[in-house]
């Protein structure tokens, strides 16, 4: 590698930095929508080609679907997008480290490249608890870039539980 090498190795990865930091704040974006009318905020966009294809805030309580998450409804409505089950080529970004459930839709999609704001110590299956997205005896491995605007993340989750506890 060339000194002029590594400059551009530096300059691709501080342009991924900043595209995975502009498409967390539209997730982010999905999230507060779900506090709003009091859901978990957790949210979710996939992006393909550079486009936010798809959006998923979780839903649970509104469609009384405890299947309703972010992640699992912007995988449905990128499929319906790409009309395709397969979403290869895309990026997931969510705000919380997805859990096995959603983990399992991701392998199941074939998303290639997962990228999360706050990590879940209770439930993540992308590192904290499992790791269902790298897990070397399923037939699909995704790419997983955690710790993009976790502070975001997790006050808005901090403030949404404090708020349920009636401490706000």
């Amino acid at each position: 590698m060339t000194l002029g090498d590594k400059g551009r190795v530096r300059t691709l990865v501080s342009s991924q930095k900043r595209t995975d930091v502009r498409f967390m704040r539209e997730a982010l974006a999905e999230a507060r929508r779900a506090a709003a009318v009091e859901e978990v905020p957790v949210g979710a966009v996939i992006v393909f080609q550079g486009q936010v294809i798809a959006r998923g805030r979780n839903r649970i309580r509104e469609l009384k679907d405890p299947t309703a998450h972010a992640e699992v409804l912007a995988i449905r409505a990128a499929g319906q997008h790409l009309k395709s089950e397969r979403l290869r080529e895309t990026t997931l970004y969510t705000t919380l480290e997805p859990c096995a459930l959603c983990a399992g839709g991701i392998v199941l999609a074939r998303i290639p490249r997962v990228v999360f704001a706050a990590a879940d110590p209770k439930a993540g299956a992308a590192g904290s608890v499992m790791d269902l997205l790298r897990h070397s005896q399923l037939n699909h491995r995704a790419d997983v870039t955690g710790g993009v605007l976790p502070g975001l993340s997790r006050r808005l989750l901090q403030r949404f539980f404090r708020q349920r506890r009636g401490r706000d």
